[in-house]
């Protein structure tokens, strides 16, 4: 197996299979209609299921929002968020007083740990036009120990996350966005500090890559026992080494391999997730994830007793006022504005 430069191809869709140390990644692609002043959806829900929409239903879904599109509040445990809004507006509230609006490139990196619950809706601002949404979001395993680390989240503005631009032997052009791990000589922006991503040696990598038509693109090898997953979800075909697909697809490689990888004939994108595996058992039961049965009632107890802090907001489905811009405020008090 070690000498095969791909282990596996699959098609998919909305929500995409991952490899430890990551547990799940969805991608979220919606056009909205336009909004109300409220913010809230102006088009009828009628024949939508209301409170879990998934539908898609004439190019979006309401999720578990019932006016405005989102996840009202909900705890998590034993693992972190990484959510990568690419287009479109997200609003985060939570249960330690934390709160921001952010989006059009910018990431969110959440250490739930301990517990936590938050609220991440879609405000429809625009009230004359569409409002496109674009959002990944990533599940990262945390090990045993650190489990059960205070919360905190991290915001990774987008005019600070590296971007390395680059062009082949034909002058297409490449480029990649750092979110997570080193590429080329470009360090990335630091996650928070109980994140799996803090020790260098785990070596997790997330880059989003933006391939101009026809343009080819060298990844370089990894060194060491790493999972490394590439996703296909924009553009017309792919060829990585010797296998093309014409639909969204991922491909499992190998990471002490240089992988080749070329564009259709559109603009392509690709996802990368690596890293270290963790090499824990995994017991997860909806919002949590623990090493056991036991640690999982443990927390279900826990959320049963303390609501990880309760919910500090007038409302489940929480959205900030309309004029304010991307912003950060953190429990401690601390606030970015952008």
């Amino acid at each position: 197996m070690e000498n095969q430069k791909i282990y596996s191809v699959q098609s998919i869709g909305n929500q995409w299979p991952t490899l430890d140390p990551f547990l799940f990644t969805a991608h979220h692609k919606e056009i909205y209609p336009k909004g109300n002043e409220d913010m809230s959806i102006s088009v009828s829900l009628e024949g939508r299921n209301i409170g879990s929409d998934f539908s898609g239903k004439d190019g979006f879904s309401m999720y578990h929002g019932r006016k405005i599109p989102g996840f009202p509040y909900h705890p998590h445990r034993g693992f972190e968020t990484v959510t990568i809004v690419e287009e479109g507006l997200a609003d985060h509230s939570d249960s330690l007083g934390s709160a921001g609006r952010f989006g059009e490139g910018d990431v969110q990196w959440m250490t739930a740990g301990a517990g936590v619950q938050h609220s991440e809706m879609f405000p429809l601002l625009n009230t004359e036009k569409e409002n496109p949404l674009e959002l990944f979001q990533i599940w990262l395993n945390l090990p045993k120990k650190d489990k059960m680390a205070e919360p905190s989240y991290k915001m990774l503005w987008h005019e600070d996350i590296p971007i390395v631009n680059e062009n082949d032997r034909n002058g297409n052009s490449i480029s990649v966005k750092v979110i997570a791990g080193q590429y080329r000589d470009q360090v990335p922006l630091p996650p928070t500090p109980d994140s799996w991503a803090s020790e260098l040696s785990h070596k997790v990598a997330i880059w989003r890559v933006k391939l101009s038509p026809n343009a080819v693109w060298k990844l370089p090898k990894e060194t060491g026992e790493v999972n490394r997953v590439l996703y296909f979800y924009r553009g017309d075909a792919i060829t990585v080494e010797d296998k093309n697909v014409d639909k969204n697809s991922l491909f499992h490689i190998n990471p002490l391999e240089e992988i080749e990888v070329k564009a259709g004939t559109k603009d392509t994108y690709v996802l990368l997730l690596q890293g270290m595996p963790i090499n824990e058992p995994v017991a997860q039961h909806g919002p949590f994830v623990m090493n056991s049965k036991e640690e999982l009632q443990q927390a279900f107890a826990d959320y049963q007793r303390t609501e990880f802090g309760g919910w500090p907001w007038d409302k489940k489905e929480m959205v900030h006022e309309k004029s304010k811009g991307r912003f950060a405020l953190h429990a401690n008090g601390a606030l970015e504005e952008k």
